[in-house]
């Protein structure tokens, strides 16, 4: 996230912020001096956490209904003052918070107070969003809800709020009609339709001043950390309160010249402490218009992101969009279908674990097996959090992997802006697994790790309509028709795209990408900017056809050579001769020969003629007239099939035992062993992503560089033909 900073007085200089997840190990209690290990500490911030929980749990549950989000939504007092964006004061200034008392006979200073009032407002004020669609979608209920008319669309766009996807009208819509099937009426706002927000148990410390919380950086890798936390689960008194001194390792990703700012503490599951620390730093500001060159990508089912760089070229109504048709791809098939394993995994053990929690509920306590089911509930309820702290961590390297990649190659080939689709005009219809699959990948967090790291590049990543960059053709706008493969036209397919009219024959991502980076570039104009996230979107389509041009060729193959020979050192006079070599290289019959032997041969039954080129093996199965399959050396169909680990990784190959393989006083093989011996098990590892290598291009092929307004041509043997360049 970006913004200007306010009063520095320097032009074109922003402020990127963004949030490290540290971890606190062990702290020191500041007036005794006295060692708090990981265990303890964890308890102290558990009970802090739990007291916050309650606070703004009781504060949001109070305050759920129409007449409060309504005041909260103006954005003023009783006295018609404006309300302050902090939000702990906006609650003290309604007198809202005068209603939560802690509990009987538990000390909570006034520090923690604001903590839980803060998380209360951001929590309300988050579901006005949800209540202006709601609100919108109620006021104009069409007759059909499965179907609107184009009056009732029309009638809808003109009372929802600004920024509202048609995915978020659906998902309302199905909201809404699922309570009217219920309970036979329409709901009369969010909050009947919706109970109260569930809150989290962390510690927003950022609502806290010194008397609470103090930060300081110590290093350029090590941040100290003083907050006061509770003794015991339910402190009576001041004295049950003290301070900890925390020593926080920060990690790679914080900048020595970032600006720390106060972090939140939130217990995990696994029996970590999590410090969310904000952090901000200087970034160039960048412009949303006059980009010439920039990259445009499509969203994947196994191939998570396909780009195709772009050039504007002209000027005007001249304007046009020029590509050198270089796909790059990031292709994450074998992690795509892990996650995908793992998710259908999670649900069958929320099912399994549901199902027992079910039968151990209807038979209750006397029974003998009630006490067997919750046992397995429990475990089931473990497991599937084991899985999906496994999904989320995958998740999160493979959108951050991605967006790496993406920066990195806008980076290499001079590109200042990547264009994206927009996320909010994509959902998944149907019941076809393909498009499940997609819409259980990460792109959110791909996008938002992209704007991050292309802010920090000085790179603009900019939303672009989504609808029809698949259909229409990028080079002479017909429509494409989508085939399995470029030798199966005939068929109806998803993969890859053939237009009639152009003779146009790529992969269909491929195509989509040069609408999108073509719509993109020629719409600049056309961006808008939220003022809350800084995100930059364009609404407006313009489609044109995208040229597909070549770069300058590179020197020739005899230049190579006149090179490489003018740089190799000279080779030694006389015969060229290989020491220990007695007589010729023998080579196999050419020529004539080859074909006299033939026609000396017997006289045979005509027969098909071979090549001296013929494999001595056949490559495909073949059939005997037994009925047995035969096929290529190295595959016997008559000996049952090897079951359980690959080798590899550790595990010894069959004709190899490990045992035969280990020096004296090693207990097991070396990765590097390991590698070596089995390079296919290591091309299908659990991690493996294929993606096109980041080559930054040089000036005579890159982007303009000072004055000069197109990129050199390479020198020729000859005088090349005409072409245009890119």
């Amino acid at each position: 996230m970006t913004g200007h900073v306010p009063g520095s007085g320097v032009v074109g200089v922003a402020r990127l912020m963004a949030t490290a997840t540290c971890t606190a190990f062990s702290g020191v209690l500041e007036g005794t001096g006295e060692r708090v290990g990981q265990r303890v500490l964890l308890e102290r911030v558990g009970f802090l956490a739990a007291l916050s929980q309650k606070l703004t749990g009781a504060l949001v549950a109070a305050r759920w209904d129409g007449e409060s989000l309504e005041v909260l939504a103006a954005g003023v007092d009783e006295r018609g003052e404006a309300l302050p964006s902090k939000g702990w004061m906006a609650m003290r200034r309604l007198n809202w918070s005068q209603a939560v008392t802690a509990p009987v006979g538990v000390y909570v200073p006034d520090r923690v107070r604001r903590g839980a009032e803060e998380y209360a407002a951001r929590t309300l004020r988050l579901a006005l969003h949800r209540r202006g669609i709601v609100a919108a979608v109620l006021a104009t209920w069409p007759a059909d809800p499965r179907r609107r008319t184009e009056g009732e669309w029309a009638a809808l766009r003109a009372v929802l709020p600004a920024g509202v996807s048609g995915a978020e009208i659906r998902n309302r819509t199905r909201q809404i009609r699922a309570y009217l099937s219920e309970h036979g009426k329409l709901p009369a706002g969010v909050c009947v339709l919706e109970g109260p927000p569930q809150v989290a148990p962390l510690v927003v410390l950022a609502a806290m001043d010194r008397q609470q919380v103090t930060l300081a950086r110590v290093d350029e890798a090590t941040a100290r950390l003083r907050v006061k936390l509770p003794l015991r689960a339910a402190p009576a008194t001041g004295r049950d309160w003290a301070w900890h001194v925390i020593d926080i390792r920060l990690p790679g990703t914080v900048a020595p010249d970032a600006v720390l700012h106060t972090p939140t503490l939130r217990p995990t599951r696994t029996g970590r402490i999590a410090v969310d620390l904000p952090h901000s730093r200087p970034a160039p500001a960048t412009k949303a218009t006059g980009h010439r060159v920039g990259l445009g990508f499509d969203w994947g089912v196994n191939t998570l992101l396909t780009g195709v760089l772009g050039r504007l070229t002209g000027r005007g109504p001249a304007r046009r969009v020029v590509t050198d048709g270089r796909p790059l791809v990031f292709d994450a098939t074998v992690t795509s279908a892990a996650l995908h394993r793992l998710r259908g995994h999670r649900e069958h053990l929320a099912a399994k674990r549901d199902h027992y929690q079910a039968l151990a509920d209807g038979l209750g306590s006397p029974h003998p097996a009630w006490g067997e089911h919750l046992d397995r509930a429990r475990v089931l309820d473990i497991e599937h959090g084991r899985v999906c702290a496994r999904v989320r961590h995958l998740n999160q390297a493979l959108a951050w992997a991605a967006a790496r990649w993406a920066v990195d190659q806008a980076a290499a080939l001079g590109a200042s802006i990547i264009h994206l689709e927009d996320l909010t005009t994509l959902e998944a219809r149907g019941h076809r697994r393909g498009n499940a699959r997609l819409s259980g990948q990460v792109r959110g967090t791909v996008a938002e790790a992209i704007r991050h790291l292309g802010a920090r590049a000085g790179i603009v990543v900019v939303t672009v309509p989504a609808r029809g960059t698949s259909k229409l053709c990028p080079g002479c706008l017909n429509t494409l028709t989508h085939h399995p493969a470029p030798d199966r036209l005939t068929e109806r397919g998803w993969k890859w795209a053939h237009c009639a009219d152009c003779g146009l024959s790529m992969d269909r991502d491929h195509a989509a990408a040069r609408r999108i980076v073509s719509r993109g570039l020629l719409a600049q104009t056309h961006t808008t900017t939220d003022r809350t996230t800084h995100t930059r979107t364009i609404r407006t389509t313009i489609d044109a056809t995208v040229t597909l041009v070549r770069r300058p060729k590179k020197t020739t193959r005899r230049l190579r050579r006149q090179r490489r020979a003018e740089q190799a050192p000279p080779r030694p006079r006389g015969p060229k001769t290989t020491p220990g070599k007695q007589r010729p290289t023998p080579s196999r019959p050419t020529g004539p020969r080859h074909r006299g032997a033939r026609r000396a041969a017997p006289a045979q039954a005509p027969g098909p003629t071979t090549s001296r080129r013929m494999p001595d093996v056949r490559t495909v199965p073949a059939t005997t007239p037994t009925g047995v399959v035969q096929r290529p050396a190295g595959h016997d169909t008559q000996a049952p099939a090897v079951s359980g680990p690959a080798p590899g990784h550790g595990v010894p190959a069959p004709h190899r035992p490990e045992e035969h393989l280990l020096p004296a006083g090693r207990m097991r093989l070396s990765n590097r062993t390991c590698r070596q011996r089995t390079r296919a098990a290591e091309r299908t590892g659990f991690h493996h992503l294929h993606a096109t290598q980041v080559h930054p291009l040089t000036p005579r092929f890159g982007p303009p560089t000072g004055d000069r307004t197109r990129p050199r041509r390479a020198r020729k043997a000859r005088k090349p033909q005409a072409h245009t360049e890119f």
